[in-house]
């Protein structure tokens, strides 16, 4: 799998270094090794911006997927996965004290569900969504089995 990451905020030190490993872990139990994905960490004026231009809504979100993947005719192999995700860090710092997490859980969180858009998944309609919703936390539990969330900020020093 090959990932790309830009950080382009200020909010909150992330090390990238463990972002990747925590990726490439979600990329293997996903069987992703063909896939090419750009991680965008971003602020909310950004995030707007993005949501404004691209999706039409007014606003900042948590995450926004782009899949670039050229659409296969019917009867071939899927196309490798290709993508760029919009991570809003300002969202997750609001949604983690709503939900009594913390940021980095919901940085992860929003890096699989994603990745999880780019798998084809849809979360349109109430029972997509709750399908969707129900994958997206069998992953984020598994992740947080594997590794350590508080490590994205770099303060803490856990094992790998």
């Amino acid at each position: 799998m090959t990932l790309e990451f830009f950080n382009r905020q200020k909010t909150r030190t992330i090390q990238l270094r463990h972002l990747r490993s925590l990726v490439q872990s979600l990329g293997e139990k996903l069987a992703l090794s063909n896939a090419r994905i750009g991680i965008h960490l971003v602020n909310a004026s950004e995030m707007t911006r993005v949501n404004e231009t691209y999706l039409h809504h007014a606003g900042s979100t948590d995450v926004i997927t782009f899949d670039h993947a050229e659409p296969q005719p019917p009867g071939c192999a899927p196309a490798p996965i290709y993508g760029e995700l919009f991570v809003c860090v300002d969202e997750a710092l609001l949604q983690a004290r709503r939900f009594r997490t913390s940021w980095q859980a919901e940085v992860t969180r929003y890096i699989v569900h994603g990745i999880l858009h780019l798998l084809g998944c849809d979360d349109r309609t109430p029972r997509l969504r709750k399908r969707m919703k129900q994958m997206e936390n069998r992953l984020v539990r598994w992740l947080t089995s594997k590794k350590s969330f508080a490590r994205l900020s770099g303060r803490v020093n856990l094992p790998a």
